[in-house]
């Protein structure tokens, strides 16, 4: 990749070594990922059943439908008189609902509603309250565990429609908008206003703030911003019964009475609908720095993290890493050039300021301290240039790492795994796994956000097998639990997870849950077969 013009450094030492590294100094181009709009969108090619129907949930997992109602003509008489011309029974359209988009679960859904409203929806859901039809929520439909579409004949609510912004504060940078609003679309708009979103997905382009929130996304910002358990100020809710609950409180500070809006994030729609938000968002940064650097081992990939954390302080506002195989991946998948090449793993270093000659001079700080001591062995860098265009016909360093789930679909059937662990102990399981699965795996590679100590582990195999899945689970947890890691970081347990709970939370925690869930749905409406085992 050619430079464009050479990093300012004061140190001749540093200046030597990112010719040596042949450094670029470019733009950081708008981000190509999985999902976004201009970028290559994550297409019906299936990690488990590519080029052929997928099976039907219940029939695969062997599940039994539990006693709700079936759907009768004047189920979708009265809907129609509730959004005309907003009831669909379709199959052709249908179909995309049914399946998630890794086309691993697949459920038979006669009929999908597209309210517009808090008010629909609580008509929807009284409705269902009082016929016992059950109900699942959909947003973009991005999830990963199959929590997103339903396992049986469930009613499809989706938040497509809903997708006004409501209102947005310049002062103090706080949004109010529907659910259905799209993540890209609402940073587009706040970028406008010199704002940005708190989080940042692969899947910004398509997944909806209301999902996001009822799964707790965590994503690439969340080692500067924090979580959504933080930045969600209030919430809009319908509960099963159709009760709206309006907590959408547009104060950061509000101390009376529990704190209601944490019970629904993260509840996977199994307690009740979102359908408003009110989220706290953050200045825009002028100035964006980011370094892809290659390290010889996982100790040099956490000691760089400690040293930039501490060199870098307030401007770093992403750390990420990934193993070789994950590149190899990409170039042999998706055709990507890796800049950096013969290194075991790479870190993608991001920082966000608001004074370029400030954030570069650290960046660079940081660099001459990283390569001096040995840390860092090859890399490369793009910093913010107005007067640069974004015209390469290369890939943007985001997108090397953005689009690791894209290229990891295109290589046979993925198990995808989303642990929490001690930072020590991250790549140790990747290790552990591979010597397990040996020559029965195609690939096993790790990546993940190594700031908030987040592992994304997959294996690859030509086809489904059944005995590979029985080496993986459940050592994957009973691994996680050993070291007081969590089973689902950021992707929730939906479907696929939801009996593993127990590795991750105490028996009194889950009573307590499936008590919560017995009071704000006694019927069990919302998102069935979901989140929570078997009571």
């Amino acid at each position: 990749i050619a430079a464009s013009r050479s990093v300012r450094s004061p140190w001749p030492q540093l200046r030597r070594l990112l010719g040596s590294w042949g450094l670029q100094s470019r733009a950081p181009e708008r981000r190509n990922r999985p999902g976004a709009a201009g970028g290559p969108r994550l297409g019906p090619c299936s990690a488990l059943h590519s080029g052929r129907e997928v099976p039907l949930t219940c029939e695969r997992f062997a599940l039994r439908r539990l006693p709700f109602s079936p759907l009768s003509p004047g189920d979708v008489a009265f809907f129609e008189g509730v959004m005309p011309g907003r009831v669909v029974s379709s199959p052709e359209e249908l179909e995309q609902h049914n399946v998630d988009w890794l086309r691993s679960v697949r459920g038979c859904s006669t009929l999908l509603l597209k309210p517009q409203t808090a008010a629909e929806v609580s008509r929807v859901l009284r409705y269902c309250y009082e016929r016992n039809l059950a109900v699942t929520p959909q947003g973009g439909n991005t999830g990963l565990v199959g929590g997103s579409v339903p396992v049986f004949d469930e009613i499809i609510l989706s938040t497509a429609l809903m997708n006004q912004i409501i209102s947005f504060d310049t002062v103090s940078g706080i949004l109010v908008c529907q659910a259905g609003c799209i993540l890209e679309k609402l940073n587009e708009h706040l970028e406008e206003r010199g704002f940005i979103m708190p989080l940042d997905l692969g899947a910004k382009g398509s997944c909806h703030i209301g999902g996001n929130v009822a799964t707790n996304a965590g994503g690439l910002r969340l080692l500067r911003y924090g979580s959504l358990r933080g930045t969600v100020l209030g919430l809009e809710v319908v509960l099963a019964d159709g009760t709206v609950l309006d907590c959408l409180a547009s104060l950061r500070k509000d101390n009376t009475g529990y704190d209601l809006k944490q019970l629904f994030i993260g509840s996977e729609g199994t307690l009740g609908v979102i359908t408003a938000v009110s989220i706290l968002c953050p200045q825009k940064p002028k100035a964006v720095n980011l370094a892809f650097l290659g390290c010889q081992d996982f100790s040099r990939v956490q000691e760089t993290f400690t040293t930039c954390r501490a060199m870098l302080g307030e401007i770093l506002s992403a750390y990420e890493f990934m193993d070789d195989k994950c590149m190899e991946l990409v170039e042999k998948h998706l055709k990507l050039s890796n800049p950096v090449r013969g290194s075991p793993f790479y870190v993608l270093i991001e920082t966000s300021g608001s004074n370029s000659t400030h954030d570069e001079e650290k960046l660079n700080s940081f660099l001459e301290q990283a390569m001096a001591s040995g840390l860092v062995t090859d890399g490369t860098v793009a910093v913010d240039d107005k007067k640069i265009k974004a015209s390469f016909n290369f890939p943007t360093l985001w997108s090397l790492r953005e689009r690791i789930t894209e290229a990891l679909t295109h290589d046979g059937c993925v198990y995808k795994y989303d642990i929490s662990l001690p930072v020590g102990k991250l790549y140790d399981l990747v290790a552990d796994m591979r010597a397990r699965l040996g020559q029965s795996a195609k690939n096993v590679v790790g990546y993940g956000h190594l700031g908030d100590g987040n592992l994304h582990l997959n294996i690859t195999a030509e086809s489904y097998s059944h005995s590979l899945l029985g080496a993986i689970e459940p050592f994957v947890y009973e691994w996680t639990a050993r070291y007081n890691g969590s089973i689902s970081a950021e992707h929730g347990l939906g479907l696929k997870k939801k009996q593993f709970i127990q590795y991750s939370k105490p028996g009194e925690a889950v009573l307590l849950m499936q008590r919560f869930k017995a009071m704000l749905d006694p019927k069990g409406i919302l998102n069935p077969y979901k989140t929570l085992p078997s009571s």
